[in-house]
């Protein structure tokens, strides 16, 4: 205590001895002090660790959420794909098929000219008779 004083620049015989009382007082005070510290430092340190746990549950929580969702853009660049596939092999049956089209076209026309029908009236087709009912 008296290297404590001298460092602080006071006179270890100016100070005056406590009385039993006034020492019980001070110790009690300052026990109380440090008990609230104590606490207070306490509740500090358990907020902290409650903030943090809450922010990594909140970043688990997002990161569930992106693989989700990346999950998703990849399972739907899948299906485009697929889609795109099956766009081009219609386009490609249309090619072939198209030609086709035309010929048959252009041979109707010619069985219509030689039947002599009109390129707007369809061959009717022959009607049954109906049958007398007794």
């Amino acid at each position: 205590m008296r290297a404590k004083m001298s460092i602080m620049g006071f006179n270890a015989e100016a100070v005056k001895p406590l009385n039993e009382a006034a020492a019980a007082e001070l110790g009690a005070e300052l026990l109380g002090e440090a008990t609230i510290f104590i606490v207070a430092c306490s509740c500090l340190v358990l907020e902290y660790w409650r903030h943090q746990a809450h922010h990594h549950l909140k970043k688990r929580q997002q990161r569930v959420a992106w693989d989700t969702m990346q999950e998703e853009v990849d399972h739907l660049a899948l299906v485009l794909e697929e889609l795109q596939e099956q766009v081009q092999q219609t386009a490609a049956v249309a090619e072939v098929t198209l030609p086709a089209l035309e010929e048959l076209q252009k041979q109707m026309q010619e069985v219509r000219a030689q039947l002599r029908i009109p390129d707007g009236d369809k061959p009717s087709s022959p009607q049954a008779e109906p049958t007398p009912e007794e």
